[in-house]
């Protein structure tokens, strides 16, 4: 590819008043309000008591935040990409950087609860008129995983020097909810200070991840899935109240050693991984393990009722010597053991599989760190917490678009269906008294848009 005119036959002017740059945002503003996003803020969300009008119209700041971060707006000076050439003419009440950091800065944490139950009840809804989460009521997954975002900034709250030696962070937790044939959608996130302990406040995270995702059709076996910071009672015990399995990872100790220890040779079962994966110990690329299983009583440091006996599903991989390599004799084999501790009610292999699955919530945090999450905007903690929450709700309302626009777009990323799906040109033509949007010519995903656009703008189901 290269330039097709000289240097001096080029030139730009920003004067095409017609002219939109996301087309994609009509439809997906379409399918938010179809499903009744708007409803939801003006009846959950009320700011009251602010004397600079924070609170006025919380249904416009909200749809105009979500719609900015469907775009790829990372900041809340990225929101302006909603103002310019025909967006007016396409969508009203669009407010402005200014307005909406305002806004942002007047959440409470009480407020911040009201958001949460717009999320809940928007991912439900999504699930009910959208194929969101096929197969939902069969078997679902709920993942939690904590990660850190680094801000800049010492005037930021909450923003301290926590895992990372001299980095500043704000400790996001979230949990994501899925199936077997769908990509994750967020159930649950919230946002804690720099320094907060993995696990804190697990428990009742874990309980309200469940609801939301029963809220949203999770009627069948549903099984938590998380790493070894959160092997804690208080999270088993809390998927136990919802009626939920859990697949927690193990940090080896004497305890967990003993049991597998009891566990006799014959009863190991040798697999092999269709993917190869690095060793996070050795380095080393690994296609080969074995599984077996134990039974196992946990929290035995605890009271009697809050013991829990379940499954030790364990597998082990070969530790290589490189003195074996050279030529010398092997004196005996050594393993490097990853134990899981699950009431899982599929059989072993299958639930040692599911469990190395629980890393799809890294592809929704890499999402989340590419986009509206590459920085935390605000210098104020329950702004932060607003903003990511509402990133939560632009997260789902992307997956729901993917899943209308066919089989490849409901797997892809959300970078590919900003890409592909929302930043399409446009201009803007009237005629009897309609507006008509004149896409690019040979555009390689209209197919897959008109079939988003068309479901979006269909009559509300009876």
């Amino acid at each position: 590819m290269q330039s097709s005119h000289a240097v001096s036959a080029v030139s730009g002017v920003f004067d095409e008043p017609n002219l939109i740059a996301d087309a994609g945002l009509v439809p997906l503003v379409r399918l938010a309000e179809h499903v009744g996003l708007p409803a939801l803020v003006e009846d959950r969300l009320r700011i009251e008591g602010t004397d600079n009008s924070a609170g006025a119209n919380p249904a416009a700041k909200v749809m105009t935040l979500v719609a900015a971060m469907c775009a790829g707006a990372d900041s809340i000076d990225d929101t302006d990409r909603l103002r310019h050439g025909a967006m007016g003419r396409l969508f009203g009440g669009v407010r402005a950087p200014s307005t909406l950091g305002t806004f942002l800065r007047a959440f409470t944490h009480g407020h911040n609860r009201q958001l949460h139950s717009v999320h809940r009840d928007f991912l439900a809804r999504l699930a009910r008129t959208t194929p969101l989460l096929p197969g939902v009521d069969r078997v679902a997954f709920v993942d939690v995983d904590p990660t850190h975002r680094r801000v800049y900034g010492r005037s930021k709250q909450g923003a301290e020097v926590g895992r990372f030696k001299g980095v500043r962070t704000l400790h996001p937790i979230l949990a994501t909810l899925s199936t077997p044939l769908a990509r994750p959608v967020i159930a649950a996130v919230r946002l804690r200070r720099g320094k907060a302990a993995d696990a804190r406040g697990a428990g009742p995270f874990t309980g309200e991840a469940l609801a939301a995702a029963r809220q949203a059709g999770a009627t069948g076996a549903v099984v938590v899935r998380a790493d070894s910071q959160f092997y804690n009672a208080d999270v088993v015990a809390a998927c136990r109240r919802a009626g939920a399995r859990f697949s927690v990872t193990v940090r080896m100790n004497p305890h967990v050693a003993a049991a597998i220890s009891t566990i006799p040779e014959n009863a190991w079962t040798a697999i092999r991984y269709p993917d190869a994966f690095v060793d996070p110990d050795t380095g080393e690329l690994v296609s080969d393990a074995e599984v077996a299983e134990a039974e196992y009583t946990a929290f035995t440091g605890r009271k009697k009722a809050e013991q829990v006996t379940a499954r030790l599903i364990v597998r082990r991989v070969r530790r290589l010597n490189a003195e074996v390599v050279a030529g010398q004799g092997e004196l005996f084999t050594a393993w490097r053991y990853h134990p899981i501790f699950t009431d899982s009610p599929f059989e072993m292999l299958q639930a040692e599989l599911h469990h190395r699955q629980h890393a799809t919530i890294e592809q929704v945090i890499a999402d989340g760190k590419g986009s509206a999450l590459a920085h935390l905007p605000s210098g104020e903690f329950q702004a932060n917490a607003a903003w990511l929450t509402l990133w939560a709700i632009a997260h789902n309302l992307l997956r729901a678009a993917g899943a209308l626009a066919g089989t490849f777009h409901a797997k892809a990323t959300t970078a590919t269906l900003r890409a592909h799906l929302v930043h399409v040109p446009a201009r803007i033509a009237r005629t009897a008294r309609k507006l008509l949007l004149h896409l690019p010519g040979r555009w390689p995903w209209q197919h897959a848009f008109a079939d988003l656009f068309t479901a979006a703008h269909a009559p509300p189901a009876r």
